[in-house]
């Protein structure tokens, strides 16, 4: 039976290995991510200096307990690298996000990122994403109506709970978590996603990835862009 953390942990090395002096780095969220931040903490230690922009109040507590400075995302113009896992990727870099319900501060993060690093086990890597179901971030307002645009789009979603209540992400938001089976086209779905009046903002990450490196029992695999 393959060791997934073993393998996260493996390509949050091989990662690392992007890093350069004086960088702006993000700083993702998930389980994949917190083994990237250990290993920056480590690097930053032995004496590599770099600036990190966090995707969750999660990511920024860790980094901040490990001695990686920390900036607001609001004090930098751009990213120069990113590391943050993902729920599921393709051969072709798209990514299915937000398990974790840090979907919109990474997706922020990642448009401002001039190389986004996608780190994950090989449990992730899927022909077409849908077996984990897309994240949509929502207004709390427009929650129903949402709802109803799913099923329009031929999907059905439901709010997520924690402990029977509605979860709220850092923002305030509802996350609805929608399941459309397989998806043939996650780019045209992303389109009409973002198109629906009161959603903030969805998991699939589309021409977002620069490449991902997989943990693959005992070393990795590197997809990137310039393969497809």
């Amino acid at each position: 039976m393959k060791d997934l953390d073993n393998e996260k942990k493996l390509a949050a090395k091989e990662a690392v290995k992007y890093l350069k002096d004086n960088q702006i780095v993000g700083l993702g969220s998930g389980s994949s991510a917190t083994f990237a931040i250990f290993e920056i903490g480590e690097l930053v230690k032995n004496g590599l200096k770099i600036t990190g922009v966090s995707t969750s109040s999660k990511s920024e507590e860790l980094a901040n307990s490990l001695g990686i400075p920390t900036v607001d995302i609001s004090s930098v113009s751009y990213i120069d690298v990113t590391i943050d896992g993902a729920d599921e990727f393709t051969y072709d870099l798209y990514l299915i996000k937000g398990g974790g319900a840090a979907l919109l501060k990474e997706k922020v993060v990642a448009s401002l990122t001039k190389e986004e690093i996608i780190i994950a086990d090989s449990s992730k890597k899927v022909e077409l994403l849908g077996k984990f179901t897309i994240p949509v971030e929502v207004i709390r307002y427009a929650a129903k109506y949402v709802m109803s645009q799913i099923i329009l789009l031929g999907g059905k979603g439901e709010v997520r709970l924690v402990e029977g209540e509605a979860l709220l992400t850092e923002e305030g938001n509802y996350i609805i978590d929608a399941d459309f089976g397989l998806i043939a086209d996650p780019a045209y779905l992303a389109t009409k996603l973002s198109e629906i009046a009161g959603v903030v903002e969805h998991g699939l990450f589309i021409n977002l990835a620069s490449r991902v490196i997989m943990g693959n029992n005992d070393s990795t695999v590197t997809f990137s862009k310039s393969e497809i």
